[in-house]
């Protein structure tokens, strides 16, 4: 990622952030409120990430590194920002070696169970919401992941 034009980066997630805020002054209800804050949240993430990026880059190209700390710092923040997310609603995650859950960083359950008949492995799923149930936001939302490479989750865990 070090070719990569991160001020043009910056440049992208402020305009959505603008774009999100005055989106949201449209909603009429408290899941659409709800999802343009959350993604307002993420995007000022995404972009205080990308401003200490930048940071970096400018310490970087004073030649003040003679230990190498800040381009080892520099790499690291890069790989963070490349394999960020944003997630709006809930976020599973699964142990397939402990046959565990949790739900939005919840506690971990066990999804392992045992009766008479043997044992039952049954883990919860992620049901996306449809872009109708999301509204205006959807749009935004593709634009955002086509624009900036950042994939967004927009999705319900469901608990058979």
């Amino acid at each position: 990622m070090s070719d990569f034009n991160f001020l043009m980066l910056y440049a992208k997630l402020a305009g959505f952030k603008l774009l999100v805020c005055a989106n949201r002054v449209h909603c009429e209800d408290e899941f659409s409120k709800m999802l343009h804050d959350r993604l307002l949240a993420d995007l000022d993430g995404a972009i205080h990430s990308t401003r200490y990026i930048m940071a970096l880059q400018r310490e970087l190209l004073s030649g003040h590194d003679p230990e190498g700390m800040i381009s080892f710092q520099l790499r690291g923040e890069e790989e963070i920002l490349a394999r960020r997310s944003l997630v709006l609603l809930d976020e599973l995650e699964i142990d397939y070696d402990t046959h565990e859950y949790r739900i939005n960083g919840g506690e971990w359950h066990n999804a392992l169970s045992a009766d008479c008949d043997g044992i039952e492995i049954s883990y919860p799923t992620s049901v996306s919401v449809s872009d109708t149930e999301i509204g205006s936001l959807a749009a935004i939302l593709h634009d955002i992941t086509w624009e900036t490479g950042i994939p967004i989750s927009v999705a319900r865990v469901v608990c058979d």
